[in-house]
């Protein structure tokens, strides 16, 4: 029980702020203004110790399960979304001009030039973000749950049963380092197609 809750948490986490932090880049990129209006916010937010905010969560958003997942995700989309951005930023121009050249649209320049290019700081970003939404889930586990690992390193701590703790950490290492190995075969699976093809053509 305790572990389905914490890994389905952890996906869902791992899956929002992927979508929300490459969509939000996308924004960024497309209208910078926007992105220098929000960049010193975005610095704050990344820079501040998000277990601080976790008892202002609660508070705010109650002790719920939606509060684990705000917490796991303000953990990490902040940082994803200024890797995301940055590495948009430094997509070679000369391809974005022969779009333009031949009359592409900004949605031509985004799913030619700009997601191919950066395929490997996405899955980069995804192996970093896996681990801290895990950390976050825990966070947010510690504070705002009846299930979980770590509800249950928390009530392991407090009645003095040791092994649920000890347990529960192996566990976490255990699912970390699978998830992490997954999105390195990812990694590896897309060098090989790109190599593949590149010798291809």
């Amino acid at each position: 029980l305790h572990v389905s809750v914490t890994l389905k948490e952890t996906a869902l986490s791992f899956f929002m702020t992927m979508v929300i932090s490459l969509f939000t880049a996308l924004l960024f990129w497309r209208f910078r203004w926007i992105y220098k209006l929000f960049e010193p916010y975005l610095i704050l937010l990344n820079s501040l110790p998000k277990s601080a905010l976790a008892p202002l969560l609660i508070v705010w958003l109650g002790n719920k399960p939606r509060t684990i997942l705000v917490v796991a995700v303000s953990l990490a989309v902040f940082g994803a979304i200024l890797t995301l951005y940055h590495a948009f930023e430094s997509v070679d121009p000369e391809k974005i001009k022969l779009i333009q050249t031949l009359n592409g649209t900004k949605m031509h320049i985004v799913t030619k030039v700009l997601l191919p290019s950066t395929v490997l700081v996405f899955i980069n970003n995804m192996k970093v973000n896996i681990g801290l939404c895990l950390v976050g889930v825990i966070i947010g586990e510690f504070l705002a749950a009846r299930a979980g690992l770590g509800y249950l390193i928390i009530y392991g701590s407090q009645t003095f049963k040791m092994d649920y703790v000890v347990t529960s950490i192996v566990i976490l290492c255990t699912a970390a380092i699978v998830l992490y190995a997954l999105l390195t075969w990812a990694e590896s699976a897309y060098n090989r197609y790109y190599l593949k093809n590149a010798s291809a053509n």
